[in-house]
Parts: structure tokens; sequence; C-alpha cells
């Protein structure tokens, strides 16, 4: 069996690759693996999903598959990603399990798992689900009977609870803004407008009515173009645009400008550290983060660590040195204080409160930080490892790394899945990005 989990769970294109029977098969195997040390009579899985259509089947499987193994299922319904974890850590679930594709078209589905306090999975415990499946396709396992067979509850209080923490995680109120919130016809719609709108913003919603298959089809974070201009029409202070599953945001200045991941990190970590929260002073970023971020925070006093690309990276270090801040590009923001993962919702919320406390405009703020020109280029290799130990590779960024001095940069990165290296240059100019990335893929092309 090939590897099931990529860098954010398991997606796989719904009833196709992503089948209700490999469903009900992942969920016993996650029960397996992390139920074995459940504290309760029986153990407990919290289960969520986006509105896809799909989804109605694939939570039917992952309850039949949890309940087979004499797991009780506790489900919340349509709700974010970031609620999800949530409940699986104020429930004191064993596991969560949240069916979302996120960004992904409609037809596409996925998996991803929480352990128990709502905390993404290493590297290993994937792997131990993954043999835990492989082993369970031989039906080698005990299928308790009678009283023994789990239970499926419903919460009903599971989305006014997530809200109530939410609202409690605010710094201040944004009474006098008005903002446009896009949420893609998501998991956010039928809460994201209210937790603003109790925050005391004026919100004007958008894509909020979803169907089951018009997720993600031409509007949210991914398709912002509309937003920027629906926030020029209305006048509004701020847009907010969010994915399927709402474990990210992006955000429209009032003149129409995009402001992403880079950007809403550089204006937290200064509020924060103005607030004295941003411990050691300190943010994480990923190194696909702009080097923008990196001259900006640097000029402010804040240190960045930077980890592979992959949000579950993010919270790792962020973990690991007790950090209060992280992030990515794309628009994934960690706040450990209040949350395990990343939290559209709770990142937008935070950005529209510095806004209203300073009264700067966003542009304003977000330009604290100047994003460079970054130009990428997928180039198909026979041979990742021979493009490692390539000396014509070295040299050629090497020459460019001096070209470039400070004003630039180079990253050669190789994909996960394919035999593909992957070109970024940062540098002042889109034509110096573009000529040095060129450059540098020709001569990585020719290096197997």
């Amino acid at each position: 069996m090939g590897r099931l989990f990529g860098t954010d769970g398991l997606r796989g294109l719904a009833n196709g690759d992503l089948t209700p029977e490999l469903a009900m098969a992942v969920s016993v195997a996650v029960a397996h693996v992390l139920a074995v040390d459940a504290s309760g009579p029986r153990p407990l899985m919290v289960v969520g999903r986006d509105p896809r259509a799909s989804g109605e089947m694939l939570e039917a499987a992952v309850c039949a598959g949890a309940t087979a193994v004499g797991t009780d299922v506790l489900r919340v319904g349509i709700l974010p990603t970031p609620a999800v974890a949530y409940l699986t850590a104020k429930t004191g679930a064993d596991f969560g399990i949240m069916l979302s594709a996120s960004h992904n078209p409609m037809p596409d589905n996925g998996i991803k798992v929480f352990a128990r306090g709502g905390h993404k999975l290493p590297d290993e415990v994937e792997s131990e689900i993954e043999s835990a499946l492989a082993h369970n396709a031989s039906r080698d396992w005990t299928r308790p009977v009678g009283a023994g067979v789990g239970r499926v509850r419903d919460l009903a209080d599971g989305a006014e609870q997530y809200l109530g923490h939410l609202a409690g995680s605010l710094p201040s109120r944004l009474d006098g803004l008005r903002v446009v919130v896009d949420c893609a016809h998501g998991a956010a719609a039928s809460v994201a407008p209210e937790l603003y709108r109790r925050a005391g913003a004026e919100v004007i919603a958008v894509a909020c009515d979803p169907d089951g298959l018009n997720i993600n089809d031409g509007v949210g974070s991914t398709h912002i173009e509309q937003l920027c201009k629906t926030v020029v029409e209305h006048g509004a202070d701020l847009g907010i645009a969010h994915d399927g599953d709402a474990d990210r945001c992006l955000a429209v200045a009032s003149d129409g400008t995009i402001v992403d991941g880079d950007q809403i990190m550089a204006v937290l970590a200064l509020a924060m550290k103005d607030a004295g929260t941003l411990t050691d002073d300190t943010l994480v970023a990923t190194v696909m983060s702009n080097l923008g971020l990196h001259l900006a925070m640097r000029e402010h006093g804040v240190k960045l660590v930077t980890t592979a690309v992959g949000d579950r990276y993010v919270l790792e270090a962020l973990r690991e040195q007790r950090l209060a801040l992280g992030g990515e590009q794309s628009g994934h923001v960690v706040m450990p204080q209040y949350a395990t993962t990343g939290d559209g919702l709770l990142t937008a919320l935070h950005l529209m409160a510095r806004v209203a406390s300073t009264g700067e405009p966003l542009h304003k703020l977000a330009a604290v930080m100047t994003r460079l020109p970054q130009v990428l280029i997928n180039v198909k290799v026979k041979n990742k490892a021979a493009v490692a130990e390539s000396a014509a590779v070295a040299a050629a960024v090497a020459e460019a790394e001096v070209e470039l001095t400070d004003s630039g940069r180079v990253l050669l990165r190789p994909s996960g899945t394919e035999q593909v290296i992957r070109v970024m240059v940062e540098a002042r100019t889109a034509e110096a990005a573009q000529t040095v990335a060129e450059r540098i893929a020709a001569v990585v092309s020719s290096a197997t």
C-alpha cells in the first residue's frame, strides 16, 4: 500500500479514490492507534465535515467504522476544521475526524485526523495508522457485539461552544468596521458572519449559501478577485476570504489590494509584540514565506524561525519552542494560546481587532512588509537525488546568491510526490527574479 497521508491528511476524488469503504477502514485504523489509552469506559471520536454532498456519505462511513470497533461518536455537523479540533479537545475525545478537502473543488473530499487534545498527527503516528490500515484489511480484529458496539449522538451546541471560545479571545471590539466576508460556500458559512457581527462589525456576507455542490466554486481564498471588487463597491474597511474548511484566511484592504498570509502574520506579530504577548519576540514561518517578511521582522526586532512547508511543521515548532504565533503565506495562521491548529476565523478576528484598535486602514498596517517579487518554476527531472548531489546546480545557486546579496534569495525544494524540483527565486524586481530562476532551472534540468 502506498502512503495515503499527504501534508494535511488524506484527499481524493470522493467515491473514486476516496471511497466509503476506505473511509470506514481509516476510521477503524485510527481508532486502533489513537484510542489505546482511552481513560473512559470506551473511546470517543468527534466527527465534523464541510458542506460537500459526499460528506454525508463519508460521515456515515467513518461513524460505522468507529462504532464497529466499540468507539462512541459525537457528530458536530458542518463546522470549520479548527472547530472540530477545538471540540475534540473540549470534549476530552480520544480523537477527531474532519471530512473536508479544504480549498479543493467539490468532487474531492478528504479526511483530517486530530489526536487527543485536538492536535495534528506527527509523521510517525500517520505511518502507524497506515500500518494498522494494512493489517486491518485482513479483518484480523475483534468486533464487539451487543452493548459493546459504539453509539452515535449529536452535539447540538458545538457551533455555539466554538463561537463563544473565539469571542473570548478578542482583544478589542470591532465596532465601526464594515467587513465583507467570503465563506466560499463552505464550512464557515453559518458561523463566520455571526462571529464578526457579535464582535461589533457590520458584516456583508457573500458565498454563504452552501448547497453541497458549490463549495469553492469561483469563490473563497483561492478565487479572491471577486471579493476585491465587492470590498471596493461596498466601501468596506476590509474583506476576509476563507477556504472551504476555514482553517485559513486571506484579506483584502479597502482599496481592493490583497493582503496575504505573510502580511497578516507581520501585522499580528507587531500587534502581539506591542501587547507583550509575542513569546521571545519570535514568529514561526515556512521556507516559502517571502523574504520581505524576514526583512520587516528584522527591522522591528522580531526573530523569525523557519520550518519546512506545511502548517503541521509550523505547529511542531510552536509547540516545541513554546512560541505564540506562526503560519504560512497561504493564510494558515496558528495562535497556540487559542487554537491547536490554523484557524481562519480566529486569524480574521484578531486582524480586524488590530485595524479597529489602531484606527489605521489595513493597507497601511500591511505596508510594514514589502513583498518581494517571487518566481516559482517546477522542473521535471529524472532523479531528484542526482540534482541534490550536482556540483553544477550548487555552483549555479551559489552564483545567484552572490548576485542577489541580501535583496533576494534562492530556494530549491524537491516535490514530495513527483520527480519535480521546485526552483523559487525572490529579488528586488520581477525581471531579476525571472532571469535568475530560469537560469537555475536550466541547470537543474540538465543535471539528470
